[in-house]
């Protein structure tokens, strides 16, 4: 059996390749943020977002005067129009945001003939499909580390454009975002290939949620990566040096693999529920929206928990 080692950190190098990279993303982003906001449009039906009456400022309906509520409520200029007294009802509007975070890191490129597209096209797709469904249902979201909070019906524009000035400034975007606190209540959600070390993601999870915010980590793979469907003389390459490895019998290492992978999956996933955020795992060879739908039912119920508190 071939001798397999981890390549050191000296070997790791940022090159023509990922210069490269960045310019074909901004070729493929028109593209992607059309397939965003189609996968958005597919499960608007049924969203709600977030309207109810309470303390605010933007305005929201008139209802019917309730006996015992307090005149200072009522609409008088509304009421005279016919026999029925209304008061004027404001928006509840919650304290906290949505951040969201795509990993656009080396290893996300990949793609095999078995996946719809790559997992960092995946990724672009469903955080910017996530962005406009919780803009439409009344939230604020921003980019992690690239924008600021924002309400805009544009919001899948703006995400589009600040990733591609970033990479333009830095071609080899981290493989994780910056292990800070976010702010109580607010959420954020994270999609990745989370291919890092369990240690770091754990180290980062906490670091974010260290003031109470919550979040989801939403693990995108290619089908390769989970079945390992290589027989007979293969080389591997490794997407961050030019590093190869050649084995002659790549079925041999198969069942060490899948263990492997279970076990790095298992402790990301068990980062995620000791500071009681989600995971959930999402392969590029199925429907966008499926993701996409069972993020929405995550956030959905993150919120109103948080309404509750």
């Amino acid at each position: 059996m071939a001798e397999v080692r981890l390549l050191d950190p000296a070997e790791r190098r940022i090159g023509h390749g990922e210069q490269q990279a960045a310019i074909d993303l901004a070729l493929r982003m028109p593209a992607l943020v059309v397939a965003a906001r189609e996968v958005a449009s597919s499960l608007m039906h049924g969203m709600h977002g977030r309207r109810r009456a309470g303390l605010g400022e933007t305005f929201w309906q008139f209802r019917p005067f309730v006996s015992g509520e307090s005149t200072g409520q009522i609409d008088w200029r509304r009421s005279a129009r016919d026999e029925h007294i209304y008061v004027r009802e404001r928006e509840w509007e919650a304290a906290h945001s949505v951040w969201i975070w795509i990993d656009r890191s080396v290893s996300m490129a990949f793609t095999s003939t078995l996946a719809m597209q790559s997992k960092l096209e995946r990724a672009i797709v469903l955080g910017f499909a996530a962005a406009d469904l919780l803009v439409r249902g009344g939230e604020r979201v921003g980019a992690l580390g690239l924008t600021p909070p924002l309400a805009t019906r544009t919001i899948v524009e703006r995400f589009a454009e600040a990733i591609l000035i970033a990479d333009r400034a830095r071609p080899a975007p981290e493989e994780l975002p910056l292990a800070a606190p976010l702010a109580p209540r607010t959420r954020a959600v994270l999609l990745s290939d989370f291919l890092s070390d369990p240690d770091d993601i754990a180290r980062t999870v906490n670091a974010m949620s260290a003031r109470g915010a919550r979040g989801h980590l939403v693990m995108i793979s290619d089908p390769v990566e989970d079945t390992f469907p290589f027989r007979g003389h293969t080389e591997f390459m490794d997407v961050d040096s030019s590093a190869t490895l050649r084995v002659g019998q790549a079925e041999s290492f198969s069942e060490d693999y899948i263990r492997r992978l279970a076990a790095h999956r298992g402790a990301v996933a068990e980062a995620a529920r000791k500071r009681g955020w989600t995971f959930a795992l999402h392969r590029t060879d199925r429907p966008a929206s499926e993701a996409l739908l069972a993020l929405r039912t995550r956030l959905e119920s993150g919120a109103e928990t948080g309404r509750a508190n």
